[in-house]
C-alpha cells in the first residue's frame, strides 16, 4: 500500500496554541536577556484583548512561538496591542527545527508589511510553506507615536513526517523483484537537511548506460540523469543540472524530480529546472536497486564510490514507494548499510552573522596558552572577496598579527616593530560561500585551513616594509562558528547574554548568508558574481552590456547601421534587441538606396540532380546562418523580403507529362523555415496559384503549360523566379524527383535570403486630443524593461505612456517644456528619474527617449544629453507588478495626454506596431506629418531632421560627416607633425553625470563605462598613430598601426596596471586604402569592427574619468609614443568619438579653445585617394615610403595628395625642394621651379597652395628630395 503526507487544505486555518509563550529577550543585547513576560493565549490571539507588547528596556525584541510539533505554516496575520497605539508595521519571520539555528523566510525584500493600526488584522501569505515547529517574528518598525506591541496568528496544517538520519557512512538500498525496472515516467520527491556540502542523496544505474544521480555538491543540489549513452556512464564528460544553493545550512528542503520520457523537470524548494536528458532512450532502465544516502561498492560492505551524504531525509518517496515507511518497518525490499536511525538529530552548531563591513567586530579574550603561544581555529563562510578575518594582540604590544581575506588567506604584523610576518594561503579562493575551517597557531605561525591543502609556514622577517604595513581592509561580513581559542571552545550564547567577551552588530543563532545569485538575475547567459550585500553580472561573450547583461550591444538591422553611418560589410544584427533572440550574423549590402539584409545557407552552388525519383526523391535541407526564431523576426520585421530559385531541366517528367505534384510540374517542393510549410507554387508567381512566372508573363516556351519544365523536351529548360511572399520564406528544404529516366537531368540554386527595410524605425501615430490614446497588453516587466522611443510636439506637457498595478506602475512623460521624467514604483516608494534639456524640447522636431529599469538601477537618456542612473535600493522590492493595460499618448484617466507624433515604439525588444492600432482608434492618425516622418532617411549618419515651414534641414552637429544630409565625407591630410587636438568641456563624459538622487552610486560599474568609436584612414606609413584619448587621472585609448602595419588598441584604465594591448588585424593595414574601423567598449567587452567584428576582453571594466583631449595624429604623451613615435602621415575620415565629431570641429571651429592644431592640416578626400592608390599599387608587388625628416621651414599643404611613382618607390605623400631634382615616370628631371611655374605663386614660400596637375598634386616642402 503506498502511504503520501497529509496535504494543507485549502481554507487556511490557525494552529491551536494550548500555551503562547511570550518573550522579550534581547536577540542582539550586551546584557542579560530580559525577564520573561507571559500572558496567557486569551491575551495574545486575533481580536481579542491585551498582546504582547515588550519591555521598553529591550533594545532589540522578538517574539518566539513554540508549535509543538513539525507543522506546515502557508501564512501568519497580526493585530495591533488591544485598544493602545502600540503595533509592528514591518517585521522579519524566521523559522527553526531546534530554537537555536535559525533561518530568515525570504519574502521579497525580506520584510513583511504589519499594521498601520491596532486593529486592523494583516494576514501575510507565505509564497511557499515552511515545515517548522519554532517561530520568530523579529519587529523591524512600529508606530513612532507609541510602541511596538502585537496579537499574532499562525495559519497551516499537521502533516505525516517518516525520517531516516545517514551518519556519512549509511544508505538505504530499495531493491526490485525482478532484475531489472524500466520506466518512461518517474517521480521522486523528499526533503533533505544536510550537516555538510557534499553527499550523495539517491543513485541508480543500469548496464546499458542508463543512470541517476542527486548528490550535494559545494552546497548544490546536482541531478545526473542519462537514457541509452553508455558512452557518459562515470565519464567525465558527464553533465549535470545544478538547483538550489548554500544546501548545507542545517534547514530543510524539498526536492521533486519529474521525467516523462527525456523531459525533466527538477525542484528545489521553488526554484525549479527544466531540460532534456542525455542518451537516445526514451525510459530509464535501472538494475537491481537504487541506493539513498550513498553508492555502496559491491561485494565491499561500508565500502562507497563517493562521499555519502550527512544529515536527515524526510518522506522520501520514489514512484510512489515510501521508502523510508518500508525501512522503518523492516520491509524486505530494503537493505540497510551501517547505522540508519529513524530520528533526526540535532546537533548544536550556533553561529553568528556580522552584519556590517564597517562596524561588526566579536572580542573574545585570548590568554597565552601553557605551552606558550596562542591558537585559534573556527569555521567562517564569506561570499566577500576582502575582510579583516582576525586580529591578535602580540607582547610586546602594540604588535598583533592580522589575518584577512582577500579572496585567499593573508597573515601580516601591520605594526611597525623589530620584526614582520607576511604570509598567504595560496589555495581555492574562500569566498565562495562554503564553509572553511582554518587554524592559528602563533608558537609556529601556522596556518591550517581543513579539507583544501594543509599548513603554510610563515617566516618572521626584520623590519617592516611600508607596503605590508598599511592595510585599509573592511571589516569581515559573513557566518562564523565553532570558535576554539587555545582548544577551549567559545560559547557564543555566553556572549550573547554579555558572560563573554564584546561584540557590536552580530545576529546569533542564525547565519544570515543568502544567494544572491539565485535565481540568476543576469539575463542572455551573463555571468553572476556577489558579495554579501549585491551581486554583478559579467556580460563578457554575451552580445549584450548592462547591469543585467539586458542591452544588445548590436543594432537591430541593418538599416540601424546605415544610420549610424556604416558602409556595407558582415554584421551581427539583433532582430528583437533585448529580447530573448541573440545576435545573427548577416552580410548588410548598402550600395544601393535601399539596404539588403543578406543571409546566406549552407547550399548556395548549383546542384545537379540524377536518378531521383517518385519513390527516392532528392531532398537537400538548407541550413541558414540564423535561428529559425531569428529568421522569423528578421522576415517580418522588413518591409520586403526575396529569395531567387533557379530550376534548370532537361526531360524532367514521367513519359504521361503529368506533373506529379500538382503545384509544380518537375515534382520540387519547397518548404518554409518559419511556417513549416509546403508552397505550392514557383518562384515569380502569387501563393496558391499552381504555375511559374512565364506563365504570369506570357512567355513559357510552350504556351500549353504553365512552367517551362512542364514541356519536357530534349532540350534544357529554365524555371527561374523570385519567391517574395514574407510568410513562406525563407526555403528550408527542397524535394526533386523524375531525374531517373534516360538523359533526364536538373540543376538547381536556391539564392540567399535578402530583405531590406525596416518596419518599426518610421511606425508612428499622431495624436491631436488631449483624451486619446493608444491600448496595448499589459507591460511583462517584472524585474527588467527597457522602452524607447522618439516624439516630437509643441505642447509644454504630456504622458508618453504609462502602465499601473495595483500599486506599483510606471510612467514616462514629457513633464515640461525642457524635462522628460521617468517614474515608477517597484514596492519601496516612488523613484523618479529627470534629464532636462538646455534647449525646448517642444520645438516640433524629433527626440529620442531611452527609459530602462532592472534589478539593479534605472537610467533615463534623451537624445546626446548626459545619462542619467539612479541606483535600486538594497534589500528592496524587485518585482513591478503591472495589472492594467498599457496606455500609449495618454492615462486611463484621459487626463495628461500627449499631443503630438511618437514613432519607433520598442518596448523589451519587442516593437509596437503604433499606425495599425491607430487606425481604430479616434484621436489618433497614423503616420506622421512632416517631412522627417518619411520612411526614407532624409538625413544620414546620425544627422538630424529638422522642420521647417517649406521643407526641411539636416542638423550634422552630432555627425562625423557634413554636407546638406550628413552625407559627405569629412577628410583630412596629415604629415608626421600633424595633429588635432579635441579639449573635452568638464564634466564631459556621459558617464560622469548623474541623477542627484543617484550621487552615491560608485563609478565602478561595467554598465556605465562604455566608448564608441568610428574613423576611416588611408596610409603607408608604418608605424603610426591614429588616435589617443586621455583623462586627467593618467587614463587613455590609443589606436596605432604597428611597425608591421597591424592595427593595435591599446587601452590604460588603472595606472597601477599595464596597459591591455589588443591586434584585432594583422595584416598590414598602411597599404595606402581606405579603412574603416569601428570601436566600441562595454565594460570590459571590447567589440572591434573592421572588415569583421571581432571581440576582446579588458582586464578592468573602469571607465574613463573626466576625459581631459582626443588627438589625431601625433601625440606628446611619453608613454604613446614609445608605440608610435612618427605620428601620422596620411589621410584620417568621420571621426566620431561618441557624441563628439572632433575632425569636423577643428575645420569649422578653427578658433574655438576646445580645438588645437599644430603642422599643417588641410582638407581631403580620403576615398579619392584611396582609389588613386589602389589604381597605382596595381602591378606592383611592393612599395615603400620615402624616407622624411622633419622640415626646417613650415611647409607647404595642398587640398590633396596624389601618388608620384617611379621605379622602386610609392610615394603618397612626397617632399620636394625649390630646386630638388625628381624621377618621373618617363625619367624626364622636372625641376620645382617649373613645378610652382604651375602655382598662382611663382616661388615658394609658406602657405597653402593648390597645385591641380594632369599628372599628380605634390605636398612640397623644403630641403628634402625624394628619388628612388
Amino acid at each position: 500500500m503506498r502511504h503520501f503526507p497529509l496535504k494543507c487544505n485549502f481554507t487556511l486555518k490557525p494552529f491551536i496554541l494550548q500555551t503562547l509563550p511570550l518573550f522579550t529577550s534581547g536577540l542582539y543585547t550586551f546584557l542579560q536577556s530580559e525577564p520573561l513576560w507571559q500572558l496567557s493565549i486569551h491575551h495574545g490571539p486575533l481580536s481579542h484583548s491585551g498582546g504582547w507588547s515588550p519591555m521598553v528596556t529591550d533594545q532589540e525584541p522578538w517574539l518566539q512561538v513554540d508549535l509543538r510539533e513539525q507543522m506546515e505554516v502557508t501564512a501568519v496575520a497580526t493585530q495591533g496591542r488591544y485598544d493602545s497605539w502600540d503595533w509592528v508595521s514591518s517585521y522579519l519571520l524566521l523559522y527553526s527545527d531546534t530554537a537555536r539555528a535559525w533561518k530568515q523566510y525570504r519574502h521579497e525584500d525580506g520584510r513583511f508589511v504589519g499594521n498601520v493600526n491596532s486593529e486592523a488584522v494583516v494576514q501575510n501569505k507565505l509564497s511557499h510553506a515552511v515545515r517548522t515547529r519554532f517561530l520568530r517574528l523579529v519587529p523591524l518598525d512600529w508606530n513612532p507615536s507609541g510602541w511596538l506591541g502585537l496579537r499574532l496568528e499562525a495559519y497551516g496544517c499537521s502533516y505525516k513526517s517518516y525520517v531516516a538520519d545517514f551518519d556519512s557512512r549509511s544508505s538505504l538500498l530499495y531493491r526490485f523483484n525482478q532484475k531489472s525496472m524500466s520506466t518512461v515516467k518517474d517521480v521522486i520527491s523528499l526533503r533533505f537537511k544536510s550537516h555538510q556540502a557534499e553527499g550523495v542523496l539517491l543513485h541508480g544505474e543500469g548496464q546499458r548506460g542508463d543512470y541517476i544521480t542527486l548528490e550535494l555538491h559545494r552546497g548544490r543540489l546536482d541531478l545526473y540523469l542519462n537514457l541509452g549513452e553508455i558512452r557518459l556512464r562515470f565519464s567525465s564528460g558527464r553533465v549535470a543540472v545544478t538547483v538550489g544553493s548554500l544546501l548545507d545550512d542545517q534547514q530543510w528542503h524539498s526536492v521533486h524530480i519529474e521525467r516523462f520520457n527525456k523531459q525533466v523537470n527538477l525542484t528545489v524548494d521553488s526554484h525549479t529546472q527544466h531540460f532534456q536528458t542525455k542518451g537516445e532512450g526514451h525510459s530509464l532502465e535501472v538494475d537491481y536497486e537504487v541506493s539513498f544516502g550513498g553508492i555502496p561498492l559491491p561485494g565491499k560492505p561500508g565500502t562507497f564510490l563517493r562521499k555519502n551524504f550527512h544529515g536527515c531525509m524526510e518522506n522520501l518517496y520514489y514512484n510512489g514507494i515510501n521508502i523510508i515507511d518500508l525501512a522503518k518497518r523492516r520491509k524486505p525490499q530494503i537493505h540497510s548499510v551501517g547505522n540508519v536511525t529513524f530520528s533526526c538529530s540535532q546537533p548544536q552548531l550556533v553561529s553568528c552573522t556580522f552584519l556590517s563591513s564597517s562596524s561588526s567586530f566579536l572580542s573574545l579574550p585570548s590568554a597565552a596558552s601553557a605551552t606558550g603561544g596562542f591558537s585559534v581555529r573556527f569555521q567562517f563562510r564569506t561570499w566577500n572577496p576582502d575582510g579583516l578575518l582576525l586580529a591578535v594582540q602580540l607582547n610586546p604590544e602594540p604588535q598583533r598579527l592580522e589575518m584577512q581575506i582577500s579572496n585567499i588567506l593573508d597573515l601580516h604584523n601591520p605594526t611597525y616593530s623589530t620584526f614582520n610576518v607576511k604570509c598567504s594561503y595560496l589555495g581555492p579562493r574562500v569566498n565562495d560561500g562554503l564553509w572553511h575551517s582554518v587554524s592559528l597557531n602563533t608558537r609556529n605561525l601556522q596556518i591550517t585551513l581543513a579539507g583544501l591543502c594543509g599548513k603554510r609556514l610563515c617566516h618572521f622577517h626584520p623590519g617592516c616594509p611600508t607596503v605590508d604595513c598599511q592595510y585599509l581592509t573592511p571589516a569581515f561580513q559573513g557566518c562564523v562558528r565553532l570558535i576554539f581559542i587555545n582548544s577551549q571552545p567559545m560559547s557564543l550564547n555566553q556572549v550573547q547574554q554579555g558572560l563573554l567577551g564584546n561584540y557590536n552588530e552580530l545576529q546569533f543563532d542564525t547565519c544570515n548568508i543568502r544567494d544572491r545569485c539565485l535565481p540568476n538575475l543576469c539575463e542572455h547567459g551573463g555571468r553572476c558574481s556577489q558579495t554579501w550585500s549585491s551581486f554583478s553580472c559579467d556580460c563578457s561573450g554575451t552580445g549584450y552590456s548592462g547591469a543585467t547583461c539586458h542591452n544588445s550591444i548590436y543594432e537591430s538591422s541593418c538599416e540601424a547601421y546605415k544610420l549610424i553611418g556604416s558602409s556595407s560589410g558582415f554584421y551581427s544584427i539583433d532582430p528583437d534587441g533585448s529580447g530573448p533572440l541573440g545576435p545573427a550574423q548577416v552580410y548588410c549590402n548598402m550600395t544601393e538606396e535601399k539596404v539588403w539584409t543578406v543571409l546566406t545557407h549552407n547550399n548556395t552552388a548549383p546542384v545537379t540532380v540524377q536518378g531521383s525519383s517518385l519513390y527516392k526523391p532528392h531532398i537537400m535541407k538548407f541550413n541558414y546562418s540564423a535561428s529559425a526564431e531569428q529568421l522569423r523576426a528578421i522576415v517580418s520585421g522588413s518591409e520586403q523580403c526575396q529569395q531567387e530559385v533557379v530550376y534548370n531541366c532537361k526531360k524532367s517528367l514521367p513519359d504521361s507529362a503529368i506533373p506529379l505534384i500538382p503545384w509544380v510540374p518537375f515534382m520540387c517542393k519547397q518548404t518554409s523555415s518559419l511556417s513549416h510549410q509546403t508552397s505550392n507554387y514557383w518562384g515569380g508567381f502569387l501563393p496558391g496559384v499552381q504555375q511559374c512566372s512565364c506563365s504570369l508573363e506570357e512567355n513559357c516556351m510552350d504556351m500549353n503549360y504553365f512552367c517551362n519544365c512542364d514541356a519536357d523536351t530534349d532540350a534544357w529548360a529554365n524555371d527561374t523566379g523570385i519567391l517574395s511572399y514574407k510568410d513562406h520564406l525563407p526555403v528550408s528544404q527542397i524535394v526533386i524527383g523524375d531525374t531517373n529516366r534516360t538523359g533526364s537531368q536538373a540543376v538547381y540554386h536556391i539564392g540567399p535570403l535578402r530583405c531590406y527595410g525596416d518596419k518599426s524605425i518610421w511606425n508612428a501615430a499622431s495624436f491631436y486630443q488631449e483624451s486619446s490614446y493608444l491600448y496595448f497588453p499589459t507591460l511583462q516587466a517584472e524585474l527588467a524593461s527597457d522602452i524607447s522611443f522618439y516624439f516630437k510636439t509643441s505642447t509644454p506637457s504630456g504622458v508618453f505612456l504609462e502602465n499601473q498595478g495595483l500599486k506599483d506602475f510606471i510612467r514616462v512623460e514629457l513633464s515640461s517644456p525642457s524635462v522628460v521624467t521617468f517614474s515608477f514604483d517597484v514596492g519601496n516608494g516612488p523613484a523618479v528619474l529627470s534629464v532636462k534639456s538646455h534647449l525646448p524640447l517642444n520645438d516640433r522636431q524629433w527626440h529620442y527617449v531611452r527609459a530602462e529599469r532592472n534589478v539593479k538601477e534605472a537610467s533615463l537618456q534623451v537624445d546626446q544629453l548626459p545619462l542619467r542612473f539612479l541606483e535600486a535600493p538594497a534589500d528592496g522590492h524587485l518585482r513591478l507588478r503591472l495589472s492594467s493595460q498599457l496606455f500609449v499618448g495618454g492615462t486611463a484617466s484621459q487626463q495628461r495626454g500627449f499631443l503630438g507624433c511618437i514613432r519607433t515604439l520598442t518596448v523589451n525588444g519587442a516593437s509596437f506596431d503604433l499606425e495599425e492600432r491607430a487606425k481604430m482608434t479616434p484621436g489618433v492618425t497614423s503616420g506622421c506629418p512632416g517631412y522627417c516622418s518619411g520612411s526614407s532617411s532624409l538625413c544620414h549618419n546620425r544627422g538630424r531632421c529638422i522642420e521647417k515651414s517649406n521643407g526641411y534641414v539636416c542638423d550634422c552637429s552630432q555627425s562625423a560627416y557634413g554636407g546638406t544630409t550628413c552625407n559627405q565625407e569629412v577628410s583630412v591630410s596629415f604629415d608626421m607633425e600633424s595633429s588635432v587636438t579635441y579639449t573635452f568641456q568638464e564634466p564631459f563624459s556621459v558617464m560622469q553625470n548623474r541623477s542627484s538622487q543617484a550621487s552615491s552610486v560608485s563609478t565602478e560599474s561595467s554598465s556605465r563605462a562604455r566608448e564608441d568609436v568610428a574613423f576611416s584612414f588611408v596610409t603607408s606609413q608604418r608605424p603610426a598613430m591614429l588616435l589617443t584619448v586621455s583623462t586627467f587621472s593618467q587614463q587613455y585609448i590609443a589606436v596605432i598601426l604597428a611597425k608591421n602595419g597591424s592595427l593595435q588598441i591599446w587601452y590604460h584604465l588603472q595606472t597601477d596596471r599595464s596597459p591591455d594591448v589588443f591586434s584585432p588585424v594583422l595584416t598590414n593595414l598602411a597599404d595606402g586604402r581606405l579603412h574603416r574601423i569601428r570601436i566600441h567598449r562595454v565594460g570590459k567587452n571590447l567589440y572591434v569592427q573592421v572588415s569583421s567584428g571581432e571581440k576582446y576582453t579588458l582586464s578592468s571594466d573602469a571607465e574613463l574619468i573626466l576625459i581631459r583631449s582626443l588627438t589625431l595624429g601625433k601625440n606628446l604623451n611619453e608613454e604613446v609614443m614609445q608605440a608610435a613615435f612618427k605620428g601620422f602621415i596620411g589621410c584620417l575620415s568621420s571621426v566620431q568619438f561618441n557624441h563628439v565629431a572632433p575632425l569636423k570641429a577643428a575645420l569649422t571651429n578653427r578658433g574655438s579653445s576646445l580645438v588645437t592644431i599644430r603642422g599643417p592640416l588641410v582638407q581631403s578626400n580620403c576615398g579619392a585617394l584611396a582609389e588613386s592608390t589602389s589604381h597605382t599599387l596595381q602591378g606592383k608587388h611592393s612599395h615603400t615610403l620615402c624616407s622624411l625628416t622633419r622640415p626646417r621651414t613650415p611647409p607647404l599643404v595642398m587640398s590633396r595628395s596624389m601618388n608620384l611613382h617611379s621605379q622602386h618607390c610609392i610615394f603618397s605623400l612626397c617632399f620636394l625642394t625649390p630646386v630638388a631634382n625628381i624621377r618621373s615616370p618617363t625619367q624626364t628631371e622636372v625641376k620645382a621651379e617649373s613645378v610652382c611655374g604651375l602655382l598662382t605663386q611663382k616661388t615658394i614660400g609658406v602657405g597653402r597652395v593648390r597645385f591641380w596637375g594632369e599628372k599628380s598634386i605634390f605636398l612640397i616642402m623644403q630641403n628634402k628630395t625624394c628619388t628612388n
